[in-house]
């Protein structure tokens, strides 16, 4: 599997991500996570609306839950043709307490934990610490990434103007 060495860093020490990197343009891969009750579901069975993918360490650090928390807002503003998906590899039961005491309901949050097949097929797994890198994928309703956003250092946000501005292109 390919790796990409010092591709992110995290308080300035470089991490090394596992899977290949993907382009504007590539299609969805077509991966299997977990939801909140342990349900398989295929990142592919969102066809037909606009995603965005955030890829995220984990929901119990600061800047995740921020992050997770600001999307949820701006989800209720995007309009029901736009689901906002946050992938981790937080167990499923701890993605529904945070989100429970979070008060988001307007994020679906999906488990990588058993298999990293996201963070592998995304490009976006952390070889060392088996994380998910902060990475956004705007994706079509035809399925095909048609923005993304790696943030370099895991412990800043993203620009959440330009994911905005990349679902407003495709509305």
């Amino acid at each position: 599997m390919e790796e990409r060495s010092a591709a992110v860093t995290l308080h300035g020490n470089p991490l090394t991500l596992v899977g290949a990197e993907l382009s504007v343009g590539d299609s969805v891969p077509d991966v299997e996570v977990l939801d909140n009750d342990l349900n398989p579901v295929k990142l592919t069975s969102f066809k037909g609306k606009i995603c965005v993918i955030s890829a995220v360490p984990s929901l119990d650090t600061p800047t995740c839950d921020m992050e997770t928390r600001r999307f949820n807002e701006t989800a209720g503003q995007l309009g029901d043709g736009v689901v906002i998906l946050t992938v981790s590899t937080d167990l499923p039961f701890a993605q529904k307490r945070w989100c429970g005491a979070a008060g988001v309901e307007n994020v679906v949050t999906l488990s990588d934990h058993r298999e990293a097949m996201f963070g592998s097929a995304f490009g976006v797994l952390i070889k060392e610490l088996r994380l998910l890198a902060r990475s956004i994928f705007v994706v079509d309703r035809n399925g095909n990434i048609q923005y993304i956003q790696h943030v370099k250092e895991l412990s800043e946000e993203p620009d959440y103007d330009a994911v905005i501005e990349a679902v407003q292109k495709l509305g």
